[in-house]
């Protein structure tokens, strides 16, 4: 038997939304460009959070956990479903620069379920147990969701790094 490697493209509609979706990724590591890991890991808030855990986050919740698990299936990635792992606390143990490149490493993992799929595709799996009846039902829903919630936590990514070091993103002198 022939081993026949199918290549896919993404139609129009799905390349616009993956162009969006990257602008925002590029937007969450590029405010965080030269800070140093005790900046990353200082607290933002007094709830507690730091640029390092967000970014966690991003890369357990959001983009190995939509695409991956619910668009893709593959539940078996998730981390922290049943409450016993926190995705936005960091251990003391853990490099700042594994977790940026975890974050890469998911968006690269996200982009291959993204382009393999047409807008329309439907979830492969969905958490019941722990959020009842899902609320987004496509890949194009996903990717909206997404989308959103990446350039929220890029615009709390700009308002903790102006409060740490100053600096703006994308702000002429």
């Amino acid at each position: 038997m022939t081993d026949v490697t199918v290549e896919t493209t993404p139609d129009g509609e799905i390349k616009a939304l993956l162009t969006s979706l990257e602008g925002e990724r590029r937007h969450v590591l590029g405010i965080l460009d030269g800070l140093g890991e005790d900046a990353l890991r200082q607290p933002a808030l007094p709830s507690g959070w730091s640029c390092l855990g967000l970014v966690q986050h991003l890369a357990l919740d959001v983009e190995r956990f939509w695409f991956r698990a619910v668009v893709a299936g593959d539940k078996d990635v998730i981390l922290g479903l049943d409450g016993s792992d926190d995705a936005w606390q960091v251990g003391s143990d853990t490099r700042a620069a594994d977790v940026l490149d975890r974050y890469r490493r998911e968006t690269e993992g996200a982009n291959a379920v993204i382009t393999a799929a047409s807008a329309d595709a439907a979830l492969a799996w969905w958490p019941h147990h722990l959020f009842g009846e899902p609320h987004l039902h496509t890949l194009r829903d996903v990717l909206l969701h997404v989308i959103t919630e990446t350039a929220c936590h890029a615009g709390h990514l700009d308002a903790a790094r102006e409060l740490l070091d100053g600096r703006r993103w994308m702000v002429l002198p």
